[in-house]
């Protein structure tokens, strides 16, 4: 059942993602006055066509799923000799160089403008998000040097407001692949019963981070690590140590020997660390403040001695928040969102020609198809943002100046526009087959990258 949703996932993502490019390509051609043969989705031998429209346009599903076409009136491809003054005016090569350029270039276009409007309507829907407040933060760490030490909110990135903490990933990566120091505005926590807290603007320094760390856990490395529940007591044994401190259900710990706990996680490792050793535990109950003394009983396991008070907590999930936006802010996000990931994506790529990245990265298929079956069992949002994202990559990596590709056809308008002709057709017959040596080699490594995270 799994395996046939992953593929059903894949299918409807990349189907959606082809036809979107492909129509941006015919939408434009037809705007242009450009006759469209035929519109296929899919490389290969046709097994499915039908013929509509005033120009009897194919409209067709081909053998080999990755990827598709839009085949327009070409004087290179066709013989045109035969075809009247009125219909050779509708012949591609026969349009302005400008109207080329823009036929070539509505493909990607439309894959970006598809991905600005799903995160607008992610935007504008939201979803409960774990917000960004920080664990207890290890010594020796970026975090810890800045003076954090957990239960901190994260409110803003180098002057970027976040309030999710998948919103806190996304900048602090930027400013990784940047170079750039990490500016967090926090609010401390302040243990009182009307809430609130301090504001500070502390400076990480990402000096000991590079790209290649950012294949794994980043964030973890700089110190900062998403707090879980709060330690908020849901029973208490009658004969344990909590309840002769006075400890009741629904108590909240703030702190412990004066030190913030940051969440149920700091809670539990305090006092396990601390068997038979008093401890004074601060905590809310009711909106108001209180403060007891409990002595951790030892209790032997095979990892060694910890100390038990005899409670058990409430939830290890994390605080949560509702982040959604007005439909012209979210509008204005998905914008921004949609040419941030494209920027990076530029950067990475630079990256792994210079070295500082592993090619390892580069993705084929089967990995896509994997990520597209583990997002649609998480739920729509998930999955939706998914195909933003791959919507975005298939946007960029056509517009990258290599033969064969959008990008490489719109390098020759641009050099037609510089020099007043076309390139010759031997030079361009040359520059395809580079461009096709070039595709098959990333396709390659591709493939082998996804054989071997299937294997290992």
């Amino acid at each position: 059942m799994a395996l046939l949703q992953t593929v059903l996932a894949f299918v409807v993502a990349l189907g959606s993602l082809v036809i979107i490019h492909e129509l941006g390509h015919y939408v434009v051609a037809r705007l242009c006055g450009v006759k469209v043969l035929r519109f296929s989705v899919g490389m290969g031998k046709v097994v499915f066509s039908r013929k509509f429209g005033p120009d009897q346009t194919e409209w067709a599903l081909s053998i080999l799923p990755l990827g598709g076409y839009v085949k327009m009136l070409d004087a290179r491809e066709q013989d045109v000799s035969g075809l009247s003054a009125q219909e050779l005016k509708r012949e591609f090569t026969g349009q302005s160089v400008w109207r080329r350029m823009a036929i070539v270039a509505a493909g990607p276009l439309a894959n970006f403008a598809l991905a600005i409007l799903l995160f607008a309507g992610l935007y504008m829907h939201g979803e409960m998000e774990p917000t960004p407040r920080m664990r207890t933060v290890a010594e020796h760490t970026a975090a810890y040097q800045a003076g954090l030490r957990g239960t901190e909110l994260i409110t803003a990135v180098n002057g970027e407001a976040v309030q999710t903490w998948n919103e806190l990933r996304w900048k602090v990566m930027q400013a990784v692949v940047d170079k750039v120091p990490v500016q967090l505005e926090v609010r401390r926590s302040n243990p009182g019963p009307a809430g609130g807290g301090l504001l500070d603007t502390v400076k990480l320094s990402t000096d000991g981070l590079g790209a290649k760390d950012l294949e794994g856990d980043y964030l973890g490395k700089l110190g900062i690590k998403l707090a879980l529940g709060k330690p908020i007591l849901a029973k208490v044994d009658p004969v344990g140590p909590a309840m002769k401190a006075g400890l009741l259900a629904g108590d909240q710990i703030t702190a412990i020997n004066g030190a913030p706990i940051a969440d149920s996680t700091a809670f539990i490792a305090t006092v396990g660390a601390s068997a038979g050793k008093p401890l004074t535990l601060t905590g809310l109950r009711n909106g108001n403040i209180f403060t007891t003394d409990v002595t951790p009983e030892a209790q032997s396991t095979k990892d060694g001695t910890i100390g038990r008070i005899k409670v058990e907590l409430s939830s290890t999930m994390p605080e949560m928040v509702l982040s959604s936006s007005p439909p012209l802010q979210a509008l204005a996000k998905g914008a921004k969102r949609t040419w941030d990931s494209s920027v990076l994506t530029l950067k990475m790529l630079g990256k792994m020609i210079v070295g500082e990245l592993s090619w390892k990265n580069i993705t084929g298929p089967i990995t896509i198809a994997d990520y597209a079956g583990q997002t649609a069992r998480i739920g729509a949002f998930s999955y939706l943002s998914f195909i933003a994202f791959i919507s975005i990559s298939l946007g960029v990596m056509n517009l990258l100046p290599i033969p064969v590709l959008d990008g490489g056809h719109l390098l020759y308008y641009s050099l037609e526009v510089l020099t007043g002709r076309p390139i010759p057709e031997r030079v361009g017959a040359i520059a395809q087959r580079a461009g096709i040596g070039i595709l098959m080699t990333l396709m390659m490594v591709a493939m082998f990258n996804d054989i071997v995270r299937l294997i290992f």
